[in-house]
């Protein structure tokens, strides 16, 4: 079915005062007005609240974005009580910290602010899901941290690797599919799909980031390994199961009408 006629009020001259017809509104869905199928929109955004909704999530959203963040907060501390090797990101900061001297959590805040700038050139933007999962994983990983206890044996370390996987994986699906913004190491691999799908673009970014760290002295861990070769895969496959679109929206109606 045809879109409706609208009338449009269009001054012109001596006439101005008249209502034309034959002008008819864009009625197509955003995703055909701006190309893609991801549900991104180049248009700007209309309505009164939608600014608003871009710094404020909906309940829905803010609830995915804490779990979410919580939940990899405990994985890492998982992987890191495992002590079998960190992440790929992890390792190149502890490689520049090492070279350079600087304290951890200022060469931490460098790269990340890096990594989303560059991510935002390639129209991943940033939000308030990038800022709370910094904050908010990193308060978690301390909290988690003190209350497992110190492996004893290599059987426990690697059970704790093991029961890392899953929870990292979920987490990072919650926290993405709230569709708030991503945290520098996920900003990066979202920033090269498409063309280049998640679960293979965040193993590139994991372990571009573990060579990188290890050339600059940073030591390397069956755990590095299996966060580069497994991690991305098992994200791709929590989100498929929880029916979450971990591509980030400019729009933030999109999100509410997945």
């Amino acid at each position: 079915m045809d879109a409706p006629t609208t009338l449009v009020r269009r001054p012109t001259g001596s006439e101005s005062g008249r209502w034309t017809s034959g002008e008819r509104l864009d009625n197509r869905a955003p995703q055909a007005r701006s190309g893609g199928t991801t549900g991104r929109v180049d248009d700007e955004p209309a309505g009164p609240g939608c600014h608003a909704d871009a710094v404020i999530p909906s309940p829905r959203r803010t609830v995915l974005l804490l779990l979410g963040c919580v939940v990899l907060g405990t994985g890492v501390a998982l992987l890191l009580a495992a002590d079998l090797g960190s992440d790929g990101y992890s390792t190149f900061v502890n490689g520049l910290t090492r070279r350079t001297g600087a304290a951890f959590w200022v060469v931490n805040l460098l790269v990340g602010v890096a990594l989303v700038a560059l991510a935002a050139l390639r129209k991943v933007r940033p939000g308030v899901g990038t800022v709370v999962q910094v904050v908010l994983v990193g308060v978690t990983v301390s909290v988690v941290l003190g209350l497992l206890p110190t492996p004893d044996a290599t059987v426990w370390q690697v059970l704790l690797l093991v029961a890392a996987f899953p929870v990292l994986a979920v987490g990072i699906a919650l926290y993405l599919g709230s569709n708030t913004g991503a945290g520098p190491a996920e900003a990066a691999a979202l920033a090269w799909d498409p063309p280049v799908p998640f679960r293979w673009s965040y193993s590139a970014v994991q372990g571009g980031g573990a060579l990188a760290g290890w050339l600059l002295g940073a030591t390397v861990g069956v755990g590095t390994l299996a966060v580069i070769l497994l991690l991305g895969p098992a994200v791709d496959l929590a989100a498929r199961r929880l029916r979450l679109d971990l591509r980030q929206q400019t729009d933030p109606r999109g999100a509410e009408t997945s």
